[in-house]
């Protein structure tokens, strides 16, 4: 059973005196005085318990999670780090709410509480706290800056070559399992995969590389071939242990469709010299969300763009997670919407980066009710249509260079650059989580003692 509240507090040794103490505890009243903050949390620890209200109490409360989640996003832990800290740390094990005589969660117990708050919650936390920094007078959300950033997946750089030779290891892998626990037999083809791709690496002509392609490519259909005849024994055949027989069914079909995929387009490109689009390409078997993402014409990164709204205040007051690589010019409208779904009407004045510009967007802007409009780079547009001055123009056009800052806030402090968790899911909860660490630490800041 878990608890949404803390019923009874445990003897916790006090948090040193420090300015940073004083902010983590400045979070943790937050969250006391805000239990809806801890149900929202609590609804995720709960999700999928035939009978939650049954059984021993959790490990961990849903304030204790959501407080070492802003731990491990401010100092960019990883689970081990964080388990560490907080069996280590007075200050951390005070906020927690972990007494003198309690055992730290272990960094699997963290990594499971935490990894099962999702994105939505984690927005609905923020979108709480930003209905908190407008009641004391932090953010009023009436003059707002938006712009795009991308956040990377954990992924290698990605060729070819390389993403075959991932195919046929993880296959390999798994096909190999299979022999421990069947009669099945499967010759393993890693060594002449990685050395086939190691040599395209190497290779120093086109006549040469093509070559040892099109044998690596042989070995990548022996391989997904032998996936397939492991699946059919495992269905049909006896096993020794039918629920791992089960487990092992179900990466090879996954591992198999993303094989197929990556073959079909390295025989595309390379043999066929196609040049394929983004979004008909798979950058990694292990992230296939992952999208590949053209800044500024030569930079090609691999991960998500983020659209990314910021206040007077430095609060991040929206975030969009976008799929493929969307025009900037598609998203101006689209976010002066979400800010009056956020604060009940629309900002005052708003100020984009130059690729938001174009008349569509600043005529549908101004008609839901933006007085001042301004964009770093006019394209046609004269500054009497978008502002009401050439003072007011200037004074926006100035205040949307902080949101660089922000996001490389973001970025440094906060982790946001690269995401290390694993699926979309998560990579989506990982960006909200880094922008609502990042904005509780901006309200306890500026939050009177």
């Amino acid at each position: 059973m878990r608890d949404s509240l803390r019923k009874q507090l445990s003897l916790v040794e006090p948090a040193i005196e420090h300015e940073h103490a004083g902010e983590l505890r400045q979070i943790g009243r937050l969250i006391d005085q805000h239990p809806e903050i801890a149900e929202l949390v609590h609804a995720d620890l709960i999700r999928g318990l035939s009978n939650p209200d049954s059984g021993r109490r959790g490990k961990m409360s849903a304030e204790q999670v959501l407080m070492a989640l802003l731990i491990k996003q401010m100092n960019d832990f990883s689970y081990e780090l964080l388990a560490y800290h907080l069996a280590d740390s007075r200050t951390y094990r005070a906020v927690c709410g972990f007494g003198i005589g309690d055992k730290s969660p272990s960094d699997k117990t963290l990594q499971r509480d935490i990894k099962k708050v999702n994105a939505n919650t984690l927005e609905a936390i923020n979108r709480i706290l930003l209905a908190i920094a407008a009641a004391t007078g932090i953010e009023k959300g009436r003059m707002v800056r938006v712009d795009c950033t991308v956040v990377e997946s954990n992924i290698h750089h990605p060729t070819d070559s390389s993403l075959l030779w991932d195919c046929v290891r993880v296959l390999s892998r798994w096909t190999q399992r299979a022999t421990e626990i069947s009669e099945v037999i499967v010759t393993d083809h890693c060594r002449r995969a990685k050395r086939r791709a190691l040599g395209i690496l190497n290779a120093r002509t086109n006549k040469e590389r093509k070559k040892l392609y099109r044998d690596l490519l042989k070995v990548a259909h022996k391989t997904l071939d032998d996936g397939q005849r492991v699946r059919a024994a495992l269905k049909g055949g006896p096993t020794t242990d039918p629920l791992k027989a089960m487990v092992i069914e179900g990466q090879l079909q996954h591992y198999s469709a993303l094989a197929r995929q990556v073959i079909t387009q390295t025989e595309r490109r390379v043999l066929g010299g196609e040049s394929l689009s983004p979004q008909d390409k798979i950058v990694s078997i292990f992230e296939p969300h992952t999208d590949i993402i053209i800044k500024d014409r030569r930079d090609i990164l691999f991960g998500h763009k983020v659209t990314i709204t910021g206040g007077v205040s430095g609060l991040l007051t929206d975030l969009v997670i976008e799929q493929g690589n969307p025009a900037d010019v598609t998203l101006a409208q689209r976010m002066m919407t979400r800010q009056r779904e956020i604060f009940g009407r629309v900002p005052r004045q708003a100020a984009f980066d130059g690729g938001f510009a174009s008349k569509e967007n600043l005529a549908a802007i101004k008609t839901l009710g933006v007085n001042d409009v301004a964009f770093a780079k006019k394209r046609g547009l004269a500054i009497t249509e978008m502002a009401k001055s050439t003072w007011v123009y200037k004074k926006l056009r100035n205040f949307r260079a902080g949101i660089e800052g922000m996001i490389s806030f973001l970025k440094r402090c906060f982790a946001m650059g690269r995401c290390t968790w694993r699926g979309l899911a998560s990579f989506q909860a990982y960006a909200w989580s880094s922008v609502l660490t990042a904005n509780f630490l901006l309200v306890a800041r500026r939050s009177p003692t």
